[in-house]
């Protein structure tokens, strides 16, 4: 009695499935329902067991909403941009041994040879998937010496793929319009990464220049619209590697929006400037750092710390201790 009636209640709670024809072998009715806790398919009427160690076609884990149910969807490794045929190809496992351990014959080996082979070359089949296999790794390598996030190389392998589609490498480097991409989605995306760190890394010859150039020319061919750099984005960066606090951070950051308030920031290196800033917030809260140190974190020279010091501390007013 009690197992009828908790299949009654599991009835009321769910929609019935109704057959066109057949049904219950021991009432005849046509109203069944899966439970789902069991495994079972029920009769509503008589509480019949019909089937049971029913297979679940669903996934094996929750998704609260539609966000999380797109990351788990079990369809294989998600698109991306970094590699030049998106992820979608396949790959031969270079082991030769079967599912349960068992190393191959030789024929079989010399087979499976041949198959890896002619998958690595169908993989790059013209010109442009060469150039894009040779950029996109090329990307990888330098985003990896950069230690720049996802997000930053899959917008840089984007837009390498836009400057390939409308033919603008042509009489350029393949590594110099890397760069130069990767340096655009680092301003696009606010990460502190100078052009001349990107030169270091870049086997570009002519390194900062030639990136320059290459940066300004997809810019202006895709119609990419770049804010200046804010001087604030490397000041976190600076603290971290000077070795100083929280407090001396946060009084650079106010030394700079009060400077950006007057317009001291324009038309300046956004790094000396930055520069520049901490090493007053560090002399402010005495936590002094030497400008040469400074000025190798920053990658500016001595003079220019200097200069920029002596214009905002001349015009914001600021009270340096001696």
């Amino acid at each position: 009695m009690e197992e009828l009636a908790k299949r009654d209640a599991m009835a009321k709670s769910r929609d019935p499935i109704i057959l066109p024809s057949g049904g219950c072998s021991e009432c005849g009715s046509n109203k069944l329902i899966k439970d789902h806790e069991r495994a079972e398919l029920i009769c509503i009427n008589c509480g019949l067991v019909i089937k049971e160690r029913l297979m679940d076609m669903g996934p094996e884990w929750r998704a609260f909403d539609s966000e999380q149910k797109e990351k788990r969807a079990r369809v294989g490794a998600p698109i991306t941009y970094t590699l030049h045929d998106k992820g979608l190809s396949t790959l031969i496992d270079w082991r030769n041994t079967d599912s349960y351990g068992n190393d191959f014959t030789p024929r079989r080996r010399a087979q499976l040879y041949r198959l890896r082979k002619w998958q690595r070359r169908i993989r790059v089949a013209d010109a442009t998937e060469r150039n894009l296999a040779l950029a996109l790794s090329e990307l990888d390598r330098m985003s990896s010496h950069l230690s720049l996030p996802r997000n930053v190389k899959e917008s840089a392998a984007l837009l390498y793929r836009k400057a390939v589609e409308k033919r603008l490498i042509r009489g350029r480097s393949i590594e110099g319009v890397a760069a130069a991409a990767l340096y655009a989605a680092c301003r696009r995306y606010k990460v502190p990464r100078t052009l001349n760190e990107i030169a270091e890394v870049a086997h570009v010859t002519k390194g900062k220049k030639e990136i320059g150039r290459s940066y300004r020319f997809i810019c202006r061919e895709l119609k990419i619209s770049i804010p200046p750099t804010n001087p604030i984005t490397y000041i976190p960066r600076f603290t971290s590697e000077l070795n100083l606090s929280g407090e001396v951070q946060a009084k650079a950051i106010q030394i700079l929006k009060e400077a950006a308030k007057k317009g001291l920031t324009s038309g300046r290196g956004p790094t000396g400037v930055a520069a520049a800033a901490l090493y007053i917030a560090s002399v402010m809260l005495n936590e002094r750092r030497t400008q040469i140190d400074v000025a190798r974190v920053s990658k500016v020279t001595e003079v220019t710390v200097r200069n920029r010091y002596k214009e905002l501390v001349q015009k914001l007013e600021l009270d340096i201790p001696i």
